[in-house]
């Protein structure tokens, strides 16, 4: 198993998007990329925290690539606004990707390139190193999910 970390707006609508996607056996909701230890949801929401809404992907790379949780990474948001989804507004819904090794980061600059083309303005998405990753409140985990079944 392998793990990859995704912001890409609200995380609810991301994890949806990962959690139906062949290869990935789980996700995990949380923050990463910001200065304080334990964020809470309200903290995170002040957008003074640094950090970012993600989604934790693991995955089995035996069954699909990177570059191809790449791709449903790229066509789930828009990743060409700066720290804005939709109607979600702040450096919280910001578009980044979270790379565990040198060779994920690696991959990620050259998918990055790879799609520009396909959008009429840059992408504005960061890739850089994850750092401590925290996890959501419990009610934010699968939450999609739960409130329309």
């Amino acid at each position: 198993m392998a793990i990859t970390t995704f912001g890409a707006g609200c995380f609810w609508g991301v994890e949806a998007a990962f959690r139906q996607t062949q290869g990935v056996t789980a996700t995990t909701v949380g923050y990463l990329g910001g200065t304080i230890e334990n964020p809470t949801y309200q903290d995170v929401c002040t957008g003074s925290t640094g950090h970012a809404e993600v989604v934790q992907v693991e995955y089995d790379p035996a069954q699909f690539a990177y570059e191809d949780l790449l791709e449903v990474f790229w066509k789930c948001h828009d990743p060409t606004t700066l720290n804005r989804q939709g109607p979600d507004v702040g450096a919280q819904y910001r578009s980044a990707v979270f790379f565990h090794t040198p060779e994920q980061e690696a991959v990620a600059l050259e998918s990055k390139e790879k799609v520009q083309g396909r959008f009429k303005r840059p992408i504005v998405t960061e890739i850089t190193p994850a750092s401590t990753f925290y996890r959501a409140e419990e009610y934010h985990q699968q939450y999609l999910e739960r409130i329309f079944q």
